[in-house]
């Protein structure tokens, strides 16, 4: 945390098109809607970089702006260097995890790094599961996780 307080988390998946950009998205909508938006920035990669500079899915998208949800984040390539800019970094699942761990500068770097599904209160999950090739119900599936997700790790931070 800056000494400003404000709690810096980025968001990781492989290609920063569905799962990473949705829950940067879903955190924001509901960091705002606690009105603590200036306690934090939120921001998300992938940790292969073929998308960048693209906008999320448009299945994503769409199924996200169906329940309010405004995503408009550009995929970026996770680099090593935003293990320095960030307090806690999420992985949407053990692949992420695992490639997030062996990238990491530093022991305290991994420990900044977690699982984005140990915080679902209400589903019972290991993992956010890719959405690509799951078709809408795959989508909608990765919303509700997220969803439960992000307002259990929110509730977590205790801000």
């Amino acid at each position: 945390m800056e000494d400003n307080g404000t709690y810096k988390i980025l968001f990781v998946c492989l290609g920063n098109i569905c799962r990473s950009p949705a829950a940067d998205g879903l955190m924001k909508h509901i960091v705002k809607q606690r009105g603590l938006e200036h306690r934090f920035y939120i921001d998300s990669a992938g940790t292969y970089g073929g998308h960048a500079g693209e906008l999320p899915d448009p299945r994503m998208r769409r199924a996200a702006a169906r329940r309010g949800y405004l995503l408009e984040h550009r995929a970026q390539r996770f680099k090593s260097s935003m293990f320095a800019q960030f307090d806690l970094i999420v992985a949407m699942d053990d692949n992420n995890y695992y490639d997030l761990q062996s990238m990491a500068p530093t022991v305290d770097d991994e420990k900044k790094i977690v699982r984005m599904a140990d915080y679902c209160r209400h589903y019972t999950a290991t993992h956010v599961p890719d959405p690509y090739y799951e078709g809408a119900d795959g989508f909608e599936h990765v919303l509700n996780l997220l969803e439960d997700a992000c307002e259990g790790l929110l509730d977590a931070l205790n801000v």
